[in-house]
């Protein structure tokens, strides 16, 4: 055992790490979509996610302004609309627009659902904190929908 930087610890013991991405509300029936590394759950009884976003992202602007978000666990087939969706903000182009045939709304806010996702889970904001730059939002699980792919991890987005 050996003393190392905490950056090079956490990068050498992370993987195979899954990906996720959060669908957000920008207006009724307009969404944007953001790649997600820091999302856990935190509870049992009732299911609860919670997602981590960065101040200057235009999904933390959505999230503060509309208290909904679909996290969704996508497959090897998502793996382009992933990277697009951690590479581009939602304030320059319609991320969804690329995928606009491989969703379909959900039931609890009208969120998108991803078909080709190995899972999704609509979520309710109930609370949120901060946590330095970035805020930590816990959303309740109000539908959860199953596919057959298997996620996709950080290693496989690269």
């Amino acid at each position: 055992m050996q003393r190392m930087e905490i950056n090079a610890v956490t990068q050498k013991v992370k993987h195979p790490q899954k990906v996720a991405v959060a669908i957000v509300q920008i207006e009724p029936d307009k969404f944007n979509s953001i790649t997600l590394e820091w999302f856990m759950r935190t509870s049992i009884d009732p299911v609860m996610f919670a997602i981590s976003i960065g101040h200057t992202r235009f999904s933390y602007k959505c999230l503060q302004e509309n208290r909904v978000f679909n996290l969704c666990l996508p497959s090897l087939e998502l793996v382009e609309f992933t990277r697009l969706s951690g590479t581009k903000s939602g304030a320059e182009i319609d991320k969804l627009k690329t995928i606009e045939s491989n969703w379909f709304k959900g039931r609890y806010a009208g969120l998108p659902i991803l078909k080709d996702a190995a899972a999704n889970f609509e979520c309710e904001v109930i609370t949120q904190v901060e946590s330095g730059d970035h805020t930590i939002y816990v959303g309740k699980v109000k539908y959860a929908w199953i596919g057959e792919a298997k996620p996709l991890t950080v290693a496989e987005l690269f």
